[in-house]
């Protein structure tokens, strides 16, 4: 079993996987023991990511997950099973608590990102962050976000800012490669591209669902490896036409392998 020992290293590529939203526990061990074994070849390590509630779903009767107790519970066995470090998103300041008994990682979501209440909550846990910039932001925006959960956090709390590309129009978003050295500076934070979100159409699927152009993650992934994105956030699914959430924009778990070990090539070879 690899466990990450440092969080959001900046001198080594590290990824944040897994499904979109817990589901039964087959699917996550499948993912995690996958991750477990694909870790020994990340330099900085993977930590596996699942929501217990997707609070921001298109249509009101779509899947949200099993909510904060039963999908903290998975998230535990998962962490058991594979020793593989935990991250999930948290929605509401009462969930910051409960969310660090478990994970070890608190997310914040990109449209939660200007929610002091919620931010000073994370922060307060003292567990590292990472705050999603908001998908209407300019780079240099979401450094009152990472003030607000370094004010709040025990100092040297590890705090990180994810690159989730800019709405472009109605239901589409762009990737400015420039962000990442933008962010870095503005926030004095380690930036991770979320790779998957990057390549999401909200509200362009099915019925008002998101929809997703899968065919873009890997261009987007090595550009921004060499564009200088420090870390990587990709969401993985052995099946993501069926998966009950952001199957669109998913990464198939059977093709993750290749293009995580390419990604790790480049961003070596882009600071050598």
């Amino acid at each position: 079993m690899t466990a990450v020992h440092s969080f959001f290293p900046a001198d080594r590529l590290f990824l944040i996987a897994g499904p979109c939203v817990v589901e039964g526990d087959d699917l996550m061990f499948r993912i995690g023991d996958h991750l477990a074994a694909l870790a020994e070849r990340v330099p900085g390590g993977i930590i596996f990511k699942a929501s217990f509630d997707k609070a921001n779903r298109s249509n009101d009767g779509a899947f949200r997950g099993p909510g904060i107790d039963e999908g903290l519970a998975a998230l535990d066995r998962v962490r058991a099973r594979t020793g593989l470090p935990i991250l999930t998103d948290v929605h509401l300041p009462e969930h910051c608590a409960a969310a660090a008994q478990v994970a070890d990682v608190l997310q914040i979501p990109a449209f939660l990102c200007r929610q002091t209440d919620l931010l000073i909550a994370a922060g307060n846990t003292g567990k590292p962050v990472n705050v999603k910039k908001g998908q209407w932001m300019h780079p240099e925006g979401v450094a009152g976000a990472v003030a607000k959960v370094r004010h709040a956090a025990p100092k040297g709390t590890p705090v990180a800012v994810t690159e989730r590309g800019t709405f472009f129009g109605y239901g589409d978003l762009v990737v400015d490669m420039r962000a990442f050295p933008r962010m870095r500076a503005a926030c004095n934070a380690p930036v991770i591209f979320d790779a998957t979100h990057s390549v999401q159409q909200p509200g362009r699927g099915e019925g008002g669902a998101s929809g997703g152009l899968r065919e873009f993650i890997r261009p987007l992934t090595l550009a921004a490896m060499a564009a200088g994105a420090d870390g990587l956030f990709m969401e993985t699914h052995p099946d993501p036409d069926h998966a009950p959430s952001d199957g669109p924009n998913m990464m198939p778990l059977d093709q993750l392998d290749a293009l995580i070990l390419r990604a790790v090539d480049i961003w070596q070879g882009a600071r050598a």
